[in-house]
């Protein structure tokens, strides 16, 4: 649990990291490059302990699977919360079939 925790905190900062920028196209580029790369750092400061903590009970697939699942829950909340983006119809299709991934990737066969 305590690696989804991180991953969730981790891909929060990650997403306004890369996203976050797109409501300031006016403030030009190299302000925008050095305020991500600050982001950046603190996602690092989640991301790097998720992936050291939960490779003891999961695979590195396993855990970039997972850390794809939540960048794709936080993006969606992100895109309609901040960015003012609508969720179209086949986006969402796009992101059930990466859940469809997941089933694949942790079922025992």
């Amino acid at each position: 649990m305590r690696t989804i925790v991180l991953l969730t905190i981790s891909n929060i900062f990650m997403t306004i990291a890369w996203y976050g920028h797109l409501k300031y196209k006016d403030s030009p580029l190299w302000i925008a490059i050095g305020v991500s790369w600050g982001i950046a750092f603190v996602e690092y400061c989640f991301q790097v302990p998720a992936n050291r903590i939960g490779h003891y009970q999961f695979s590195a697939a396993q855990l970039k699977t997972i850390q794809e699942v939540i960048t794709l829950v936080v993006f969606c909340a992100f895109s309609v919360w901040y960015l003012k983006e609508p969720l179209k119809w086949n986006y969402l299709v796009g992101f059930l079939m990466i859940v469809g991934a997941v089933v694949v990737i942790f079922k025992e066969w």
